[in-house]
């Protein structure tokens, strides 16, 4: 896998390379409790079970799992000089990888790591045009997994199932400057029977992902238990992304051109060759480098 030491997981925070630690055998690895924060998991056992799972993914893809993570204690200090030794892992680059794609993608630092890595790890032999690729369709994923999670929310919040549609075209007209869903697809000229979302650039995914996962955290946060108010926060948060973006001074959703059909990204994407066989250096792991 590449190496980038300027790309972060998450913006503002310490990067992944940031966290990367190197043995006595100079051997990279990353602590699994220090990653764990970076990657949003606030619970130990919760971050443990996407171990597992990585430990799994990495056998199925013909990877020794000992070569990737490693069990390891770690110590930490409290008061008055008392010591404890906590449960740990020392994990390789790849390990780390695929951690990253067995989380939880609600989550956003799951998902700003899951494109960080679903990006680097096929860089080298990917054109430029085919990264942009892939990471389109990292947020397109993304996207239709917020849009199942907001649905769950406003079902909470009190939105009826007939009312779903105007509770998510609520949130278009806000951020669209009072276009819904059918008024934004014969202003780009895409056909009826797709799906909007199926047909936005990077850029514009990335504007609605905000916008639900942000309308998704509102309504909880305020609590909100009636159809009335959730359409009408779903509304406001749409508007409150488009006045973000104003400021900025870049151009509005509703003026970007549509993009590629998503279905034709997948196919090509498709034919290119996954890296499931690691180099040498990435497949040894965490094995000490032979002398």
């Amino acid at each position: 896998m590449e190496k980038e030491k300027s790309n972060s997981l998450i913006s503002n925070k310490l990067s992944f390379e940031d966290l990367k630690k190197v043995n006595e055998h100079g051997v990279e690895y990353w602590s699994a409790r220090e990653l764990q924060w970076l990657l949003g998991y606030a619970q130990w056992r919760r971050f443990e079970n996407a171990i597992e799972k990585a430990q799994e993914s990495c056998k199925q893809s013909g990877n020794d799992p000992k070569h990737h993570i490693a069990g390891a204690g770690k110590q930490i200090e409290f008061g008055k000089g008392a010591t404890q030794v906590i449960d740990d892992y020392h994990l390789s680059r790849f390990a780390c990888y695929l951690i990253a794609q067995n989380g939880d993608p609600r989550k956003p630092e799951i998902a700003q790591a899951q494109k960080y890595f679903a990006i680097q790890t096929r860089r080298q032999e990917l054109s430029d045009e085919m990264a942009a690729d892939l990471e389109r369709l990292e947020l397109r994923k993304q996207a239709a997994v917020e849009f199942k999670a907001l649905s769950g929310a406003a079902r909470e919040a009190g939105v009826q199932n007939k009312m779903f549609g105007i509770f998510h075209d609520a949130g278009y007209k806000g951020l669209y400057g009072g276009l819904g869903v059918d008024a934004i697809k014969a202003r780009k000229g895409i056909a009826p029977k797709e799906q909007l979302a199926d047909r936005m650039n990077t850029t514009e995914l990335a504007a609605n992902q905000f916008r639900m996962t942000h309308t998704r955290e509102k309504l909880k946060l305020e609590k909100i238990r009636t159809q009335r108010d959730a359409i009408e926060t779903h509304e406001m948060v749409g508007k409150e992304v488009r006045a973000a973006i104003a400021k900025i001074g870049v151009a509005f959703p509703e003026n970007i051109p549509p993009a590629e059909p998503i279905k034709n990204i997948e196919k090509r994407v498709k034919k290119a060759r996954p890296i499931l066989e690691l180099d040498d250096k990435d497949a040894a792991g965490l094995i000490p480098k032979s002398k």
